[in-house]
């Protein structure tokens, strides 16, 4: 059985990782970090201590009504996304463990082409 790095949990619910594959399980935050636990896989599990967490990045649609998925953005290990059913919820927590400065939305379709063709007529 894999060691939890939370001593107080704040938060678990219900929610995909998508790593290649998609995963299902439990997202759980707490005082130490954020981890995720396969349903199915006891070997399949992500940890994430707060301090290697650099920004965490959500994909917001209709003027925020609507978040399909979040993502964890580490300073060494890469970056992890999810999904769950409140979304919302999920962000508020990890809120009160990373600074609001380094939770930013990520470009939406059309900024994202904008930024495509810009790019492209630099070069």
């Amino acid at each position: 059985m894999v060691q939890s790095l939370n001593t107080k949990v704040d938060l678990v619910m219900d929610a995909t990782a998508f790593t290649g594959l998609t995963d299902y399980g439990k997202i759980m935050i707490g005082n130490n970090g954020f981890e995720f636990y396969n349903n199915r896989d006891v070997h399949k599990f992500i940890q994430i201590p707060w301090e290697e967490v650099d920004y965490v990045v959500a994909s917001v649609m209709f003027k925020g009504r609507w978040i399909p998925r979040y993502a964890l953005q580490t300073k060494k290990q890469g970056t992890f996304t999810f999904s769950s059913k409140q979304p919302k919820k999920v962000l508020k927590g990890i809120r009160n463990y990373v600074e609001p400065s380094h939770m930013v939305q990520s470009l939406g379709f059309f900024d994202s082409i904008k930024r495509a063709f810009k790019s492209r007529n630099r070069n």
